[in-house]
């Protein structure tokens, strides 16, 4: 009876542990980050991205309206040209439950492991300077994925991916 206390803590656990994106972001430290101020999506890029092509315009849909947010405009003859890239890979999770009596003493001796899969994706979003054609910029998320056939939940959750990233461009430069 003691254990049953502690499920909600430990489906708590679970969940909020899918929930996040943790982003990791680069930077070109010679780029002047300051004159970039309009964006277009290099085509090329976007095509070789492995996902659908509704998925492919939400994130690019996501992508502009944070941008636009941050005050840059998306131009034919731009500063910067926007590329992404996609993985997918199953993440699993295992939670070792051996808590409770027995010590080996063959009495009692917790629940054993459980284990959960998700589906993980990775979005790689890259800033390319227009007139060098280097990578001056990329940010990394990585997020479980909705999988179900809601459209507005898996919009919001492209949404939020796109969002954890771009919230670092542009960098914070050291002066």
């Amino acid at each position: 009876m003691k254990y049953l206390k502690l499920i909600p803590l430990f489906l708590l656990f679970i969940f909020a542990s899918c929930s996040g994106v943790r982003v990791v972001t680069d930077y070109d430290r010679e780029a002047n980050f300051e004159t970039y101020s309009s964006f277009a999506f290099f085509k090329p890029g976007i095509d070789k991205a492995e996902i659908s092509d509704l998925d492919k315009k939400r994130i690019l849909r996501a992508v502009e309206s944070s941008l636009a947010e941050k005050g840059m405009n998306k131009f034919s003859n731009p500063d910067l040209l926007v590329s992404i890239f996609t993985k997918e890979s199953e993440r699993v999770d295992v939670y070792n439950n051996n808590f409770g009596w027995g010590g080996g003493f063959g009495w009692g001796g917790g629940w054993g492991n459980t284990a959960s899969t998700t589906t993980e994706g990775t979005l790689y979003i890259d800033f390319i300077d227009a007139k060098t054609k280097e990578l001056v910029w990329q940010g990394i998320g990585r997020s479980s994925l909705y999988r179900g056939s809601d459209i507005d939940k898996k919009d919001k959750r492209i949404r939020l991916i796109v969002s954890e990233i771009l919230i670092e461009y542009p960098p914070v430069l050291e002066k």
